[in-house]
């Protein structure tokens, strides 16, 4: 009798271990409606076509060799669903209690700390919006030039004084010099 059950129990039992497992990301299907990963489960289980759930709003196409936790309904291999993908060779270290960041590879980031949002762009940045409003105290720019390319530029606000050119005529004549910094067509 006791046989019987622990011989019952024996195909749960392997069923209910192997609902979760750790696997090793081999290859990205991102072109279809969700994501599909291979991954290597056991040292001789490789699994294809692997769905990949992802967080709304956030996506992202892993590295071959990211980690990743596997469920299987049921504890049945024939479908399993990737929960999370993690690679601690890129991982964003030293954040503090309650940070957020977005990351990647390049060391691009975008750090929500405590005492700034900072953007780190390894190569650009680009703002792409039909219009762009900032309020704040104060702003600073650092750059070797700065190129600002508008039909209408209005300094201090609109509706101020023109501001003229060298070369442009005003009232008793031309102006014949002006900032070597500062220039405009």
């Amino acid at each position: 009798m006791i046989g019987q059950v622990r011989e019952m129990m024996g195909g749960l039992e392997g069923r209910v271990r192997g609902m979760v497992a750790r696997a090793i990301v081999r290859l990205v299907d991102d072109a279809r409606q969700a994501q599909e990963l291979q991954v290597e489960l056991l040292s001789d289980e490789s699994q294809d076509a692997v769905e990949r759930f992802q967080n709304y709003g956030l996506t992202s196409v892993p590295h071959a060799g990211a980690e990743a936790l596997v469920v299987f309904a049921g504890g049945l291999r024939s479908h399993g669903v990737v929960l999370a993908v993690e690679d601690r060779r890129y991982r964003l270290r030293a954040l503090e209690e309650g940070e957020v960041a977005l990351y990647d590879d390049l060391g691009n980031v975008v750090k929500l700390g405590r005492e700034a949002i900072a953007i780190t762009a390894v190569s650009k940045l680009t703002i792409d919006a039909p219009a762009i409003e900032v309020t704040c105290e104060t702003a600073e720019v650092t750059a070797d030039a700065v190129t600002i390319t508008a039909d209408t530029v209005d300094l201090g606000g609109s509706g101020g004084a023109a501001v003229a050119r060298v070369g442009d005529d005003v009232a008793g004549g031309k102006i014949i010099s002006g900032s070597s910094k500062v220039s405009a067509l």
